[in-house]
C-alpha cells in the first residue's frame, strides 16, 4: 500500500531554505555581516556633527560593545553598485562603536526596501536628529515636489511641525548663524526670534551679538519679547494728540 500524503503536501516541499527572507539566518536570526563590508549612507539624515556621532558618544558605545556585544542589529541594505557591499539603513552609531572596539562583525537584517523616509521617521521617534538634520530632510523631499501635507503624513507628523522646520531653510543670518552653532536647539524659540527680527531686527543682532557661546532658551526670548513690545508700546509719534491734556508730544516743555 503506498504512503498517503500529508493534506498539506509538506512530504513533498523538500528544502525549505528557499522560502525564508534573505534578509535573515535560516534559523530566523540575524546575519553576522563583515563590519569592512558595510558603508555608512551618504544621505543618511545625522550629520557628523550631530551629538550622537561624537567622539565622546562612540567611545562610550564602543566601551559598552567590547563589554556586552552589539544587543540590537542594525539594519543594511544591499549596495546595487556594488556585489557583496552593504549601505547601513539604520543603526550607524552601533556600526561606528563595533569598528573602535575592534569587532570584525556585526549582526544585521538586510532590508532592500528602505527609503530616506524610514531613517527620518525612526530617528525621529528615537528624538536623534537635531531640527536642523529635519529640516534639511524635509527640505529635500519639497524640493522634490512632494506636498508639506504628503511629508506630515508621511512622518506621522502634524503640517505645523512640517511648516515650522521648513522654516528653518531661510533664516534671517544672525538666527541662521547662532541656530548653526547649536545655541539655538528649539524650533520655538528660532520661530519666536524670526517675529522678532520681523519687529525690531537691531535688537535681536543685538540680544544674539550679547549671548554669543551661550544656550537661548525659552524663558529668555519669552522675557526678550515683552521687552520688544513694552518698547514698541512707549514709541509715539511727536505730533500724536494726547487725550488728557490736547497737546502733542513735540509741544511738550
Amino acid at each position: 500500500m503506498s504512503k498517503k500524503n500529508s493534506g498539506l503536501g509538506l512530504d513533498t516541499v523538500g528544502d525549505l531554505s528557499n522560502f525564508l527572507d534573505p534578509g535573515v539566518g535560516s534559523d530566523g536570526k540575524p546575519l553576522m555581516l563583515d563590519i569592512d563590508a558595510i558603508d555608512p549612507d551618504p544621505e543618511q539624515p545625522r550629520k557628523q556633527d550631530n551629538p550622537g556621532f561624537s567622539e565622546e558618544s562612540i567611545k562610550e558605545l564602543a566601551d559598552t560593545i567590547k563589554a556586552r556585544g552589539v544587543k540590537m542589529p542594525i539594519s543594511v541594505r544591499e549596495n546595487p553598485e556594488q556585489a557583496g557591499r552593504y549601505i547601513i539603513n539604520h543603526g550607524e552609531r552601533r556600526w561606528r562603536g563595533s569598528k573602535v572596539a575592534g569587532k570584525k562583525q556585526i549582526p544585521a537584517f538586510i532590508d532592500n526596501d528602505y527609503s530616506d523616509d524610514d531613517q527620518v521617521i525612526e530617528n525621529i521617534q528615537r528624538n536623534d536628529l537635531t531640527a536642523r538634520e529635519i529640516a534639511v530632510h524635509i527640505g529635500r523631499k519639497l524640493a522634490a515636489g512632494v506636498t508639506k501635507t504628503q511629508i506630515a503624513k508621511t512622518l506621522g507628523k502634524s503640517p505645523a511641525f512640517v511648516t515650522q522646520h521648513a522654516a528653518l531653510l531661510d533664516l534671517p543670518d544672525c538666527i541662521a548663524d547662532a541656530f548653526n552653532k547649536g545655541l539655538i536647539r528649539d524650533v520655538t524659540v528660532v520661530n519666536e526670534l524670526v517675529t522678532a527680527y520681523k519687529q525690531d531686527p537691531d535688537e535681536v543682532q543685538k540680544l544674539l551679538e550679547e549671548n554669543e557661546g551661550e544656550d537661548i532658551t525659552r524663558s529668555a526670548v519669552k522675557v526678550f519679547r515683552e521687552f520688544l513690545d513694552d518698547k514698541e508700546a512707549n514709541k509715539r509719534d511727536p505730533l500724536t494728540i494726547d487725550a488728557f491734556n490736547g497737546r502733542a508730544d513735540g509741544e511738550e516743555g
